[in-house]
């Protein structure tokens, strides 16, 4: 810090406007604030300091450039400062994760939830969990040296009835439907449909910007086309596919390959709008048509051409819309995002967030039932069950960072950007 401002390093904490110079040249960069914040109180536990600049690109790689010709600095890697913090106890593995998950959050019930992980909402589940099951392990392991069989039964019965409570606990949070999963990663809606019913123009009306070419040419859409919503806070991908029809009615190869690749994304999306023409004839397009079902919401289009001639189709209500000139565009975005409610509902908010937490959860509660069989089998498997109790604890810790998580350090900290 001296080496840049010519001045002391300032009081702990406190914010200085400092003149920023290249150490080699003498040559001003910058005026902007500097802070010095000592061990441990910092971001990492290290003795950090920070330059607050204007943020020009120049004056940015001006003061970089001159950082990095002193001894001893140079430019961090993704997410080394967060990974400092963690290495020194600042943060557990599920502060980090939720870190990461604000600084990608698209959406503000994105945000939401990477905040209530970074309050410790996984984290403080996670270490009473944890913390009971190590009380239970001691007093299974304390009673195995007595002989006094009234007490090692009254021992087994309590065990049994914790045990029970934590699995009813972990069954509760793993059964939500990934919720917390789905919204971190966003949720995708495929447009499928035949040639020409419209497909491309829907797309640009709820993206409302032209991100797809539009013509009047059947087959004009060959390759996979994905816009970014935010549909009242719930992050969706909206796509674009090739008409669908038999590819033995097309010599087109590049054809043929876009519509395999629709099939393809249709098959995995978590919502389907499938497009009918109300102009066409039929208006039930048997290759659109097959793709209808509980995860769809069947469209009919150009209703400015010709009223929608059915209300609904495979028992669902069709959303009658005009592409063209927007009509019912609107009442579909709403049912659109009634549809897509799963991780926007009423219901308590999603702590898991991420499948390594489900596949952790999901060992723990397996030893946890590996551990009552035990205990089911008599006082003599005890010291097996307090085996399974402590493959239990470990799947927990490993939710925290406390235990065996080199393995996946490395998948968590390259989300980051670089620095931070």
């Amino acid at each position: 810090m001296r080496a840049v401002t010519g001045r002391p390093v300032p009081p702990a904490r406190t914010a200085v406007r400092r003149r920023l110079v290249d150490p080699a040249t003498a040559r001003g960069l910058d005026h902007g604030l500097v802070l010095w914040f000592p061990a441990p109180r910092s971001y990492t536990g290290e003795d950090s300091a920070e330059f607050h600049l204007h943020g020009g690109p120049a004056v940015v790689e001006g003061v970089l450039a001159a950082l990095t010709t002193l001894p001893g600095l140079r430019l961090a890697t993704p997410g080394e400062f967060t990974r400092r913090a963690f290495e020194q106890g600042r943060l557990d593995l599920t502060e980090v994760e939720a870190i990461a998950d604000l600084i990608a959050a698209e959406t503000a019930l994105q945000r939401d939830q990477a905040v209530r992980q970074l309050d410790g909402a996984l984290a403080d589940l996670v270490e009473g969990w944890r913390t009971e099951l190590i009380e239970i392990m001691g007093r299974l392991e304390a009673v195995l040296d007595f002989s006094d069989q009234d007490l090692l039964d009254g021992v087994a019965a309590t065990a049994a009835d914790a045990l029970d409570r934590l699995r009813s606990a972990l069954d509760r949070h793993l059964a939500d439907r990934r919720r917390g999963e789905r919204l971190r990663t966003g949720l995708s809606v495929v447009i499928v449909g035949a040639p020409n019913v419209g497909k491309s123009c829907l797309l640009n009306r709820l993206a409302r910007y032209d991100a797809a070419i539009v013509s009047s040419r059947a087959g004009t859409t060959r390759d996979v086309i994905e816009v970014r919503l935010d549909l009242q806070g719930v992050p969706v991908t909206l796509i674009d596919t090739a008409g669908l029809r038999d590819t033995e009615d097309t010599e087109d190869e590049l054809e043929q390959a876009g519509i395999d690749r629709a099939k393809a994304r249709a098959a995995a999306a978590d919502l389907r709008i499938v497009v009918f023409d109300a102009t066409a004839d039929p208006v039930l397009n048997g290759q659109a048509l097959a793709w209808v079902d509980d995860r769809t919401i069947p469209v009919i289009n150009k209703t400015d051409l010709r009223a929608a001639p059915v209300s609904e189709i495979a028992g669902r209500p069709v959303a009658a819309v005009s592409a063209h000139t927007g009509a019912g565009v609107a009442e579909l975005l709403e049912r659109l995002a009634r549809a897509l409610a799963i991780v926007n509902s009423d219901a308590a908010p999603a702590v898991v967030t991420r499948l390594r937490h489900r596949q952790a959860l999901e060992g723990c509660r397996d030893s946890l039932k590996a551990a009552q069989d035990q205990l089911a089998r008599g006082l003599g498997q005890a010291d097996l069950a307090a085996e399974d109790l402590r493959r239990a604890a470990h799947c927990l810790g490993r939710i925290t960072g406390r235990i065996d998580v080199e393995a996946w350090l490395d998948v968590v900290f390259r989300e980051f950007c670089i620095g931070k």
